[in-house]
């Protein structure tokens, strides 16, 4: 007989599968893994910290950068904090707007999400068709704020300013003829709206394209169906939210449930699974793409129908127009004010969540009256789902810990805040 001897095998840092940051320490009887320990504190960059020492205002841009895949997002929850204790309420085309980037956002990050899980698992190919559908989406998040990735798009109030109307184009250059470069251009013709209209209508051919490559491929569910398998009660004791909660059947979701902005005027519906596995958490991830692709046609419909401010016209919290800063002292003083002291936040705690693509993404802040807050805390949906890890994988073999990272969709920048 040959002899088994218990091992304790370091997976990650330098695992591709745990991109870069996880470092998870196994035990493992042979092949079969009988304990995992998740180890954070690789990436900590104190965000909660920094952003008590910042005004409110300076720490929008650290949000983008805790899970730096689902950047507006996380935006999203910080700003509406911010608003809830000030008691102000952003005009309703800023709301529609918030609400078609936050259905971008969770389209990119389902995307990136899909790709790199196809690519853990061994589909190569996924991973370029996501990228060349997440490519378009990133042009409107650079259209729009400037920055493709830390958008900063989202202010209390409002948003930063209105969709433009013209769309970056393609250039001739020495590695793209002027054919390739007009074929590029066709739809960037017209305005922002145009261009997101033209995504959503192509959108849901890339779905079925990613399904037929997937959904019944015998190798792809040979590695995802019955691997860490939660039920509705265990996921509900462990704190999962998200495609984590519905993939175990149970349709909570807080667009429906505790609605925000627009959603409650909005059409769509909830994916759930049925057994709790990764193949079923993967049916609910690409079905939700779906979904967001039908939210994000429905504000288009209502923006283009329905022009209007953008921002509150309160210059204590929301800055005067450029033009206006640069003829008028009054403004001028109020644009000075606002980027060097920010505002007072009246005292109270509050807490704000939206349906971040991972889960449920709060933000709990406590304000003392100051110009930045006296306490901040994220819940991040990823660090109840890593907690999960020893449970999930217990049995497995080495593997399906690459599946079921890849299924819980972690970006480590929320864990280890």
């Amino acid at each position: 007989m040959p002899e088994i001897r218990n091992l304790t095998l370091n997976f990650g840092p330098q695992h591709p599968a745990a991109h870069g940051v996880l470092r998870l320490v196994l035990e493992m009887d042979g092949e079969v893994i009988e304990r995992a320990d998740p180890h954070i504190g690789l990436l900590h960059r104190g965000t909660e910290k920094l952003a008590e020492n910042k005004p409110f205002n300076q720490s929008i841009g650290y949000m983008d950068r805790l899970d730096y895949v689902s950047m507006m997002c996380n935006e999203h929850a910080y700003v509406l904090a911010i608003e809830k204790l000030c008691g102000i309420t952003p005009p309703i085309r800023a709301q529609y707007i918030r609400v078609m980037f936050d259905e971008i956002t969770r389209i990119l990050n389902h995307l990136m999400w899909l790709g790199a899980h196809g690519l853990d698992i061994g589909a190569m190919t996924m991973f370029l068709y996501c990228f060349r559908e997440r490519e378009d989406l990133m042009d409107c998040y650079e259209a729009v704020s400037g920055t493709r990735m830390h958008a900063t798009y989202y202010r209390p109030g409002g948003v930063y300013r209105d969709l433009p109307e013209s769309m970056p184009q393609y250039q001739a250059s020495k590695w793209r003829s002027a054919k390739d470069v007009e074929q590029l251009n066709a739809n960037r013709q017209g305005s922002m709206l145009d261009f997101i209209e033209d995504f959503t209508r192509r959108f849901p051919a890339c779905v079925d394209e990613y399904e037929t490559l997937l959904t019944d491929n015998r190798i792809w569910k040979q590695r995802t169906v019955d691997i860490g398998i939660v039920t509705i009660e265990r996921a509900l004791e462990l704190g999962f939210t998200g495609p984590m909660l519905r993939g175990s059947g149970l349709a909570w979701d807080l667009r429906k449930k505790q609605p925000y902005e627009v959603y409650a005027d909005l059409d769509f519906d909830i994916p759930v699974g049925v057994k709790g596995d990764c193949y079923d958490r993967y049916l609910v991830r690409v079905e939700e793409m779906r979904q967001s692709n039908r939210i994000i046609q429905q504000c288009i419909a209502w923006l283009r129908a329905n022009p209007g401010p953008v921002m509150l016209d309160d210059h204590k919290l929301t800055p005067p127009k450029r033009a206006d800063m640069k003829g008028d002292m009054e403004s001028l003083i109020h644009h000075f004010k606002l980027f060097t002291e920010g505002y007072c936040v009246p005292e109270g705690e509050v807490y704000a969540a939206v349906e971040h693509p991972k889960g449920e993404f709060g933000i709990y802040l406590v304000s003392d009256g100051a110009n930045k807050p006296y306490r901040l805390k994220a819940r991040a949906p990823g660090f109840a789902h890593l907690s999960a890890m020893n449970e999930l994988v217990k049995g497995h073999m080495l593997a399906d810990v690459v599946a079921i990272i890849g299924t819980m969709d972690i970006v480590f920048g929320e864990i280890d805040r």
